[in-house]
C-alpha cells in the first residue's frame, strides 16, 4: 500500500514537473529576445498575456506528433474573443450545406435572407460579390480574407445560435460560447432569433427555405473577470462602471488552438471529434485562410494599401505592410476589438521546411475605457505580436528536425481564373 501511494506522489509531481517545464520553455524564450516590448514581459498580467505554441515532429509517414508549451493559460480567464469567432462558423457553414447537399444546395448556391424578427434586414444583393448574387462560399470568403462582420452575421443566421454551441460542445470544445452578432447593438432576445433563409437554383426557382429559428435555451458561459475596465461609451455618453461581457461572446484562447489544430489535422483525431468536412472543404478553408487579400478574386480587397498584407496576419508581419515572401503561408484568424488582439495561426515556410502553430492574446486597452477607439493597438499590440512571430520563427528555423515535414497539401495555386 505504501509502495503504491509513493509511486502516485512521484507519478504527480512528474506530471507537476512537466507542466512547469512546458510554462518555462516559453518564458526563457521570451526572455531571450531584446526586442519585445519589455513592459509587457514584466507585467503579463497587465496586458492579460497568453501564450500557446505547439511544435510539430514529423515521422517517416509524415504523421505529425505534436508538443504544446503553454504561457499564462487559463481558459477561464475572460477575454473579448472579437472576429476569432468567426473561424467557427466558416467551418459550421460547410458542415450543415454538406447536410444540404441531397437537396442540391451548395456553398456558391444564390440566395436570399430575410427579416424575420424586430430588427432583422433583408439580405437580397452582395455587393461585394462579383455578379451580386449573395452565396454562403462569398461570405466565407469576406471572413477569410479581410474578415467581414457583416459575413460572420450571414453564417451566425444561417447555422442558428443554438446549432453553433451545440456542434463545438459536442466535440468536447467547451470553452467557448458563441451568443451574438458582431458590431449590430442586438440584445440577448434578439440574438437567440435568426433570420428564414432561401436557396434558389440557376432558373431562380426556390430550392429550399429554411424557417426562421429561436433558441429556446438561454446559453451563459462560465469564466472569471466577465466585468471590465473602469468606463464605456454608449450612444456618446462615459458610463463610469465596468462593462459587463456576460452576453458577449467567449471563445477561449486553449479552444481557439485546439480549434486550429482540429480543423488542419483532422486525421490526428478520432472521427466524432473531427468536422463532417470532405476534402473539398477543407482545401477551400485553407486555400482563403492563406490568401492574401490582393491574391483574391473580389475587386475591392485587391488595394493593398488598405488591405495590406498583414492586415489579417499580426504574427510576424502585422506591423510591415511590405509584402510577405511567398515562401511564407500563415493559415490563420485574427481578433481586434476592446483594446484586445488575438491571432490563432499555423505558420509555414515551405523553402526552410517551417511548420508550427501559435496563438497569443494581448490587452492594451491603458486608459481602461471601452468604445473611446485609444487604444494602443499600433503603439504596443501589433508590434508585440510581429516580434512574438519572429521569436517563435527563429526558434523552428534554428530547431533541428530528424525528418522534414511534405507539406504539399497546405500550397496552393493563388492566381486566380475565372
Amino acid at each position: 500500500m505504501k509502495l503504491r501511494l509513493i509511486f502516485i506522489i512521484c507519478f504527480e509531481l512528474l506530471g507537476i514537473s512537466a507542466k512547469a517545464q512546458q510554462n518555462t520553455f516559453i518564458d526563457s524564450l521570451l526572455q531571450q529576445d531584446t526586442l519585445l516590448n519589455q513592459d509587457v514581459l514584466a507585467h503579463p498580467e497587465t496586458y492579460k498575456l497568453q501564450i500557446i505554441y505547439t511544435q510539430i515532429n514529423r515521422d517517416s509517414l509524415n504523421i505529425p506528433h505534436f508538443k504544446t508549451y503553454n504561457y499564462r493559460n487559463n481558459p477561464k480567464d475572460y477575454f473579448y474573443p472579437a472576429s476569432t469567432v468567426k473561424l467557427p462558423a466558416v467551418v459550421l457553414a460547410l458542415q450543415k450545406l454538406n447536410r444540404l447537399h441531397k437537396k442540391g444546395v451548395t456553398k456558391n448556391t444564390a440566395l436570399s435572407i430575410d427579416s424575420s424578427y424586430v430588427g432583422q434586414e433583408n439580405f437580397l444583393v452582395d455587393t461585394t460579390a462579383f455578379n451580386q448574387i449573395p452565396t454562403i462560399a462569398h461570405f466565407i470568403k469576406q471572413i477569410l480574407l479581410v474578415s467581414d462582420n457583416e459575413a460572420f452575421n450571414r453564417l451566425f443566421e444561417f447555422i442558428g445560435q443554438k446549432n453553433i454551441n451545440k456542434e463545438l460542445w459536442r466535440r468536447g470544445l467547451t470553452d467557448v460560447a458563441i451568443l451574438r452578432r458582431l458590431s449590430f447593438n442586438y440584445n440577448a432576445l434578439a440574438n437567440r432569433h435568426t433570420n428564414a433563409f432561401n436557396f434558389y437554383d440557376g432558373n431562380e426557382r426556390l430550392m429550399v427555405h429554411q424557417k426562421a429559428e429561436f433558441n429556446k435555451s438561454q446559453f451563459q458561459f462560465k469564466a472569471d473577470s466577465i466585468f471590465q475596465g473602469s468606463g464605456y461609451y454608449k450612444d456618446g455618453v462615459l458610463i463610469k462602471q465596468k462593462m459587463d461581457f456576460s452576453h458577449s461572446n467567449y471563445f477561449a484562447l486553449s479552444t481557439q488552438h485546439e480549434f486550429l489544430k482540429r480543423l488542419l489535422f483532422p486525421e490526428s483525431y478520432p472521427k466524432k471529434q473531427r468536422f463532417d468536412l470532405n476534402q473539398d472543404d477543407y482545401n477551400f478553408i485553407y486555400k482563403y485562410m492563406s490568401m492574401l487579400p490582393r491574391e483574391s478574386d473580389i475587386a475591392l480587397y485587391k488595394n493593398d494599401t488598405t488591405y495590406f498584407d498583414g492586415y489579417g496576419k499580426f504574427f510576424l508581419f502585422g506591423v510591415n505592410k511590405q509584402h510577405i515572401p511567398k515562401q511564407i503561408r500563415i493559415f490563420n484568424k485574427v481578433g481586434e476589438a476592446y483594446g484586445y488582439l488575438i491571432d490563432n495561426a499555423y505558420i509555414v515556410d515551405f523553402d526552410m521546411n517551417i511548420e508550427f502553430l501559435l496563438s497569443a492574446v494581448i490587452y492594451v486597452n491603458s486608459d481602461q475605457i471601452f468604445n473611446d477607439n485609444a487604444y494602443d493597438y499600433e503603439a504596443i499590440g501589433f508590434p508585440f505580436l510581429a516580434q512574438l512571430g519572429k521569436v517563435f520563427y527563429d526558434f523552428e528555423r534554428k530547431r533541428p528536425k530528424k525528418i522534414n515535414p511534405n507539406l504539399m497539401r497546405f500550397k496552393f495555386d493563388y492566381n486566380f481564373k475565372k
